[in-house]
């Protein structure tokens, strides 16, 4: 939450420093001289490439070319439909071995844009149409009839290059009831050692985390003030202390790791992409958007895809594997025939496989944001609302990996029980050293004095939504619809999350720095008034899973091999199979269903060789 970017359209530009700065640079543009304020606009969409400090890569595109093959072709083993979160992870591990070619492709392109790779950057890519969907639902009608603004990652790495990077797993409990739902293979002991296989962590390795993985996991960068009193709050209020989230147990306060290394961001375009790039049987081909699922015999035989307005095919003599994210999973899917005949058959589209559930049981969290105005000069709106101190951080991130911009901002929280009769936490609250008079698909404007927020997130909500196509026309968004607040138990829930907030920030920690509350407001307390503001400004917390979910058939899209059922040569793989949202942010269990994925279709490859 830096500052506020209206305007992205234009294309990237070589920065220049004003000698107000103090230094001279190499390797970065030396002609003119321009004041701070124009230095910020110059980075704002700076390319990457231009930059000559050694603290970045020269390259953090991570692009495997087509002509890195031997000679141009149209036909490989794997097919691999969207280079996001999960993408990047199938594809790098089925190319490892250099026994399988495989062809990514990603409707999106490089990940050039400087701020994808700065932590605190992730507020600068949020509205940039360059790297982002820019998703919007449908109206929600019991929403005031708002529409919901859906950030989703068009670019190499995903939603994982423009996320907030919060490093969480989810509770145990969340894979065991995966296994009870029919989902053999997904319980927590199943499920654990992939992700400890995908992580290298910081802090070494133990019987919950690993080393040696390409994802980097760090700790905070730097304490916070408000943090540690936030913490130290929530232990007032009842709370237990919580050093790890992530070892399956999660009730408690404490700081939040991130996917972070060196204090930049580790997307998976990072973490997967940039160590296969030389591999000659992996082509990564940028700005080619997926169209269409090609069938030959009831078997999925390739894709059609548009590169620079021209369509084109791809043929895949083992498997089509798509991770496209929750809501172009399904679209591809239903584009292609497979999805509710009656929506298909509505749309022209001749029906290879009838699969009600796909786009069905879409589920997100549903969070509301309490704001407080601060006492202390401590936060990031006084970064936001001067140039000066803008220019001197970002001096200091590019030269030094250090400041302000070097942490992801979602610093630390807690987990607790909306009712004690609980047996596991159904709250997360985050804490972030910014508040903002306003925040919409354009970017958010900080308020004009000190503040911080603190986010109230409901994580087990009862309500299901969908994602439907309006039209045959590939390259026009989905209707998303999420339906929150179905139930009365969702309101109450978040009602019991804000009056802890509330409880938080009047404990003698934080009480001393908060000067005002400023949203809901102190005229906010009984339950009905709870209501009318959830009502009005709770949001989706962008955590959204379900499209085409796991289980049991008829009920469900894919099998535990994440296998579309009816359909040979055919697998959906990201955050869309999962078939409940785990108690936390996606990311890191979308990475773990990734690494899962890539191990059972080596090893089907090798039971059929």
């Amino acid at each position: 939450m830096s500052f506020r970017l209206d305007d992205q359209d234009e294309p990237p530009v070589a920065p220049r420093l004003a000698p107000a700065i103090g230094f001279q640079t190499d390797g970065i543009h030396p002609s003119g001289e321009v004041g701070l304020p124009e230095w910020l606009e110059a980075v704002r969409n700076v390319d990457t490439r231009t930059l000559g400090f050694k603290i970045m890569p020269t390259k953090p595109e991570t692009l495997v070319q087509g002509e890195k093959m031997r000679g141009e072709v149209d036909s490989f083993d794997y097919v691999v439909a969207g280079a996001g979160s999960a993408g990047c992870a199938v594809a790098a591990r089925l190319s490892e071995s250099g026994r399988y070619r495989v062809m990514l492709l990603e409707a999106g392109g490089k990940d050039r844009n400087l701020w994808i790779h700065i932590p605190m950057g992730f507020s600068q890519v949020y509205a940039n149409p360059h790297v982002n969907w820019m998703y919007e639902s449908e109206p929600e009608d019991r929403l005031d009839g708002r529409r919901l603004y859906q950030p989703r990652g068009k670019v190499l790495g995903g939603t994982s290059s423009i996320n907030g990077m919060v490093y969480m797993r989810g509770n145990a409990a969340d894979y065991d009831e995966w296994r009870q739902r029919g989902c053999t293979g997904w319980d927590w002991d199943s499920v654990l050692p992939y992700f400890k296989k995908a992580e290298h962590q910081e802090r070494g390795a133990n019987e919950y985390h690993g080393v040696g993985g390409p994802l980097h996991v760090s700790d905070q960068p730097h304490r916070s003030e408000l943090a540690d009193r936030l913490v130290e709050a929530a232990a007032q209020a009842g709370l237990p202390l919580k050093d790890d989230f992530n070892n399956g147990a999660q009730e408690g306060a404490g700081y939040f790791q991130s996917t972070t290394g060196m204090h930049r961001r580790w997307s998976t375009a990072t973490a997967y992409l940039k160590p296969a790039r030389r591999r000659s049987n992996l082509v990564v081909r940028p700005n080619a958007q997926a169209t269409r699922i090609l069938f030959e015999n009831g078997r999925a035989a390739g894709l059609t895809y548009v590169m620079g307005g021209v369509e084109r095919t791809v043929r895949a003599q083992v498997e089509v594997i798509v991770c496209s994210g929750v809501f172009n999973s399904p679209q591809l899917l239903q584009l292609s025939g497979i999805g509710p005949g009656d929506l298909l058959q509505g749309m022209g589209i001749s029906v290879v496989r009838d699969l009600p559930a796909v786009g069905k049981h879409l589920q997100d969290h549903f969070y509301v944001r309490l704001m407080f105005r601060c006492t202390q000069s401590i936060t990031m709106n006084e970064l936001a609302n001067s140039s000066a101190r803008k220019a001197f951080a970002l001096t200091q991130y590019l030269l030094f990996r250090s400041g302000p911009l070097a942490a992801n901002g979602v610093i630390a929280g807690a987990f607790a029980r909306s009712d004690q009769r609980l047996e596991r936490p159904d709250l997360q609250f985050n804490f972030t050293p910014w508040s903002y008079a306003s925040r919409d698909a354009r970017g958010a404007v900080a308020h004009p004095f000190p503040g911080f927020s603190l986010s109230a997130v409901h994580l087990r909500p009862d309500a299901r939504g969908s994602v439907r196509i309006k039209s045959p026309d590939p390259l026009q968004p989905p209707a998303i619809r999420f339906n929150f607040l179905e139930t009365k138990s969702d309101v109450q829930a978040l009602t019991a999350g804000m009056r802890l907030a509330r409880k938080f920030t009047r404990q003698p920690a934080l009480a001393p720095y908060v000067a005002e509350e400023l949203l809901p407001g102190p005229q906010v307390n009984t339950d009905v008034e709870f209501e009318e503001n959830i009502r009005v400004t709770a949001n989706s917390n962008l955590h959204p899973v379900g499209t085409c979910r796991m289980g049991p058939e008829g009920e469900s899209v894919v099998d535990p091999r994440l296998r579309v059922y009816g359909v040979d040569g055919l697998r959906v793989v990201d955050a869309a199979i999962m078939p409940t949202v785990p108690a936390g942010n996606t990311n890191a269990p979308t990475i773990m269903i990734a690494e899962k994925a890539a191990d059972m279709i080596l090893e089907d490859a090798r039971s059929r060789s």
